[in-house]
C-alpha cells in the first residue's frame, strides 16, 4: 500500500523517505484519485513502492525549490509546471486531466443556497481557496467573469481544506472542484456550475529524480487506459 505523507518538505519536516520508493508530489485535489492510482499501480507492478505527498500546487513548487527529493510532480495549474520547467526542475510535462468548478453547500443546509449569487450573501459563511493556490485563482477568475463579488469569510490553504470545512458544515457555501464534490455525494450538494476556468493538470518527472525509471513508469500508468479509467471514475475530464 502507498504511504501517504503529510503536505510538508520531504526529508526535512517529514523525517526522510524510503530510498527504494518513488515519491509523487500531487495537488491536494488529486488526493483521492492518486491514492487509488498508486494502489492500482502497485498491484500491477509487484515490488513497486509509491509514496504520495499532497499539498496546494504552489506549496509543492516551494517544496521542489527547496530540494525535496521527489520523483514525480502533478499539479492543478499549467503555470506552476511551466515555472518548474523554466527552473530546470522537471522535464516533459504532460497534461493528463481536466476539471471544473462548482458552487456547493453542505447537504444539511443547502436550502439557503440558491446559486452563485449566494456567494455574495453576508448572512452566509462563504469559503474560497486562497488566491495563491490554483483553486482560488480559478475561482477568482470565474467569479470575476460572472460579475460576482463574493462576501468571503475564509480563504483556505488548499482545495482539500475547503472541501472538508464545507462537508462538515463549518461553511454554508463555497467553490470547489467538481471532482471533490463528486467524491462526497452524501455530504455536499452541487448548487450550480461555475463556468470560465480552464483547469488542466500536468504531470512530469523531476530532472534529478532518484528513481527516474520508476517515475517514468508511474507517469506512463497515469496516461494509460487503466489510469484513464481511474480518472474517469473520479470525474476528471480528458485533456
Amino acid at each position: 500500500m502507498p504511504l501517504l505523507l503529510a503536505a510538508c518538505l520531504v526529508g526535512v519536516a517529514c523525517g526522510g523517505r524510503d530510498d527504494d520508493a518513488t515519491l509523487v508530489l500531487a495537488a491536494s485535489s488529486l488526493t483521492d484519485v492518486f491514492t487509488e492510482m498508486a494502489i492500482a499501480y502497485e498491484r500491477a507492478n509487484p515490488g513497486a513502492d509509491i509514496e504520495l505527498s499532497f499539498a496546494g500546487s504552489s506549496a509543492l513548487r516551494l517544496q521542489i525549490d527547496q530540494g525535496a527529493p521527489a520523483d514525480v510532480v502533478a499539479v492543478a495549474n499549467e503555470q506552476v509546471m511551466t515555472g518548474l520547467a523554466g527552473e530546470g526542475h522537471v522535464t516533459v510535462p504532460t497534461v493528463f486531466a481536466t476539471n471544473r468548478l462548482v458552487v456547493v453547500a453542505p447537504a444539511g443546509g443547502a436550502g439557503s443556497v440558491t446559486g452563485p449569487e449566494s456567494l455574495t450573501d453576508p448572512d452566509l459563511l462563504v469559503g474560497l481557496c486562497a488566491i495563491r493556490v490554483p483553486c482560488g485563482e480559478y475561482a477568482s477568475e470565474a467569479l470575476a467573469l460572472a460579475g460576482i463579488e463574493p462576501s468571503v469569510d475564509t480563504y483556505e490553504s488548499d482545495a482539500r481544506s475547503l472541501t472538508t470545512k464545507l462537508s462538515i458544515g463549518e461553511l454554508d457555501v463555497g467553490v470547489v472542484y467538481a471532482t471533490d464534490a463528486a467524491a462526497r455525494p452524501d455530504e455536499l450538494v452541487v448548487v450550480a456550475p461555475l463556468e470560465g476556468a480552464d483547469i488542466r493538470y500536468p504531470i512530469a518527472p523531476l530532472t534529478d529524480s532518484p528513481q527516474a525509471e520508476e517515475a517514468t513508469a508511474f507517469i506512463e500508468f497515469v496516461l494509460s487506459p487503466a489510469g484513464r479509467a481511474i480518472l474517469d471514475a473520479a470525474g476528471f475530464g480528458a485533456p
